[in-house]
């Protein structure tokens, strides 16, 4: 439920506005099946959204109030997706970051995030490996010039800021999976206006998601996405850090220890772990920031033309 795009069969007398998933309940049996919930097939309804869905973590949509909600599972033995989609939404409120809001939901003892469809029945998103398809890349450009390229050429607003504030939080929860799929940019369906960059969402494959407790160590190169292949690199795009409060962080992994305890999957020396791994984080952030502004403040010294 990202775009407002269908293939309609000739002379079916079909209208969009009459059938869309937007205004319209949706059948929950393909959802159920990739949850696991199988039933027989008298009066199967393929009428979906769940049809589409990519991605490979267990997921289906859902009507909860009237919204239209994404509720995803996590992997493995710790089911720890969910709990870390809850941690970013917390970071993301605190540091004022446009972003999707997560929240957590047990289904029979297991853990999920459930989030609203941030896309509506008049915009779109467009993600980055499309709107990287827009130009050629120049064999010397980084990917990272090429997207900001990209993006002013076909007019969309506030792009570095947004990618600033996407990979600073990236760094912070160290995000694994930053892929050209999951960020990229809003615009109106009917006008193909642009609007803004996509708030942030899908974070879940980070702070060590899939390592054992002993690996969970805050220095060590971790790796990264889209732009460069570790964080410590990654976070030097960043062009600007004035936004930044980092007293906003104070307690974080004590929030986090919080959100951690509803878990069944997480034993208290991961949680432990993660806590203290989280708090180094935001202690490095903040050397990066320190390293920023002594660099931006000493300005070199011309010698005397008699020393040289």
């Amino acid at each position: 439920m990202s775009d407002q795009y269908w293939i309609c069969p000739e002379g079916s007398g079909l209208c969009w506005d009459d059938i869309n998933f937007f205004d319209h309940s949706f059948s929950e049996d393909v959802g159920n099946i990739l949850f696991g919930e199988a039933r027989d097939g008298v009066g199967f309804d393929l009428a979906s959204p769940d049809n589409t869905s990519d991605g490979w973590l267990k997921k289906k949509w859902i009507i909860v109030d009237g919204k239209r909600c994404l509720i995803k599972g996590g992997s493995g033995a710790i089911r720890q997706e969910p709990y870390n989609e809850a941690l970013a939404s917390l970071i993301m409120e605190r540091l004022g970051i446009s972003h999707v809001p997560y929240t957590l939901a047990i289904r029979d003892e297991y853990p999920y995030s459930v989030c609203e469809d941030f896309i509506t029945p008049q915009t779109e998103l467009v993600s980055a490996w499309h709107i990287l398809q827009t130009r050629k890349q120049p064999n010397h450009i980084s990917l990272y010039q090429h997207y900001l390229d990209c993006c002013a050429k076909l007019g969309i607003p506030g792009i570095t800021d947004a990618l600033d504030r996407m990979l600073t939080v990236d760094y912070i929860i160290a995000n694994e999976d930053r892929h050209l799929n999951n960020f990229g940019a809003i615009r109106n369906a009917d006008t193909l206006e642009w609007i803004s960059a996509a708030p942030v969402f899908d974070c879940g494959t980070s702070l060590w998601c899939s390592e054992p407790v002993a690996m969970i160590r805050s220095r060590i190169t971790l790796p990264s996405k889209p732009f460069k292949k570790d964080h410590a690199e990654q976070i030097g795009l960043v062009t600007s850090f004035d936004w930044l409060n980092l007293n906003a962080l104070r307690g974080v992994d004590e929030a986090f220890s919080e959100i951690l305890k509803g878990s069944a999957f997480i034993d208290n020396a991961r949680r432990d772990a993660l806590c203290y791994g989280l708090r180094k984080r935001t202690e490095m952030l903040a050397e990066v920031v320190k390293a920023r502004n002594v660099r931006e403040t000493v300005k070199p010294v011309r010698k005397p033309e008699r020393e040289r």
